[in-house]
Order: C-alpha cells, then sequence, then structure tokens
C-alpha cells in the first residue's frame, strides 16, 4: 500500500467510507425498508428527521434514478477503486478513465441535487424538508463530501502524469 500523497489516501477512505453508505442508507431510496436491518432503517428515520432530508423520505423519479445509477455501476467501480489505491494507484494506469467517467457523473448528479435541496420550495411537501438557509446548509454539509471529492478526483486524474507502460518486445 502506497500512497503518492494525502489526496490518495483521503479518496481510498472516501471510497472505502462509501461502499456501506451505498449499500445500506442510500440504496434505501429504491428498496423496501423490510430487506435492511432495523437499525439501519432507524438510522434513515434519524437522519431524515434531524436534517430533513427529502429525497431519501419522499424520493423523485428522477433522484430514484441516480441510486439507481449509485447501486448498479458506482457500488461496484467503488470496490475496483479501492484495489487501485491500495495497490497503489500510479501503479493502475487502467483507472484514469473509470475515475474520469465516474467523478464527473457523481459531481454532475449532486451538482442536481444540491440545487434541488437549495432551490425548492419544500413548504409544501407531504414530509418536512428544509425551510430555513440555516437547515438547508445543514444538509448540504452531508452531501457536500459526495460533491467536491468528485470535483476534485476530476480534476485530480484528468492532470495526473501515469508512468509510461512498456510495450513488450516479442
Amino acid at each position: 500500500m502506497k500512497f503518492t500523497s494525502i489526496l490518495d489516501f483521503i479518496f481510498l477512505m472516501y471510497f472505502v467510507v462509501h461502499i456501506p453508505v451505498a449499500i445500506f442508507i442510500d440504496s434505501q431510496a429504491i428498496f423496501p425498508k423490510w430487506i435492511y436491518p432495523g437499525v439501519v432503517v432507524d438510522l434513515m428515520d434519524w437522519y431524515c428527521r434531524e436534517f430533513k432530508d427529502p429525497m431519501m423520505v419522499e424520493s423523485p423519479a428522477w433522484f430514484k434514478s441516480f441510486i439507481c445509477c449509485e447501486v448498479l455501476f458506482q457500488l461496484p467501480f467503488f470496490f475496483v477503486a479501492v484495489y487501485a489505491f491500495l495497490k497503489g494507484v500510479n501503479r493502475c494506469p487502467w483507472i484514469q478513465r473509470p475515475m474520469l467517467i465516474y467523478a464527473a457523473h457523481t459531481a454532475t448528479t449532486t451538482i442536481c441535487i444540491t440545487f434541488h435541496l437549495f432551490l425548492n420550495d419544500f413548504s409544501t411537501s407531504k414530509y418536512p424538508g428544509p425551510t430555513s438557509v440555516n437547515e438547508r446548509l445543514k444538509l448540504f454539509a452531508i452531501y457536500s463530501p459526495f460533491l467536491l471529492i468528485p470535483l476534485v478526483l476530476l480534476v485530480n486524474f484528468a492532470f495526473r502524469k501515469f508512468p509510461k507502460e512498456k510495450l513488450k518486445q516479442r
């Protein structure tokens, strides 16, 4: 396990943490509650009450499509990314393109979510959503790592110089 920078370690931790978050938390927006352990459902209920996250309580169809992409495409990639960072990402030049695709996709979808959280009027919603600036900022603080880290990943991997692979002579 060799890290070329503190950023690589942060990226590794991001993917390691994101695996259980995707499996036990985010996926609750698309799967029935009965498939989850009670403690995880209770954690989600507490989170939704505490942070007034309307996306997880009354998920719009477009948000569910983002979660489907996370479960079907991103979650398997998290394991690949963890492998690459543990091996030493500079020894895995093949990870650059998938990382760019992941980072661009995640940043784009999270921008849509955060704009919705900041600009939507939740006063008429069936479930309480954020109404004050402070409530919206509190909720943004939860979503912000899933926007900021992919943006840094995108820039980092767009300009990262990988060692050239030597062609094998026959």
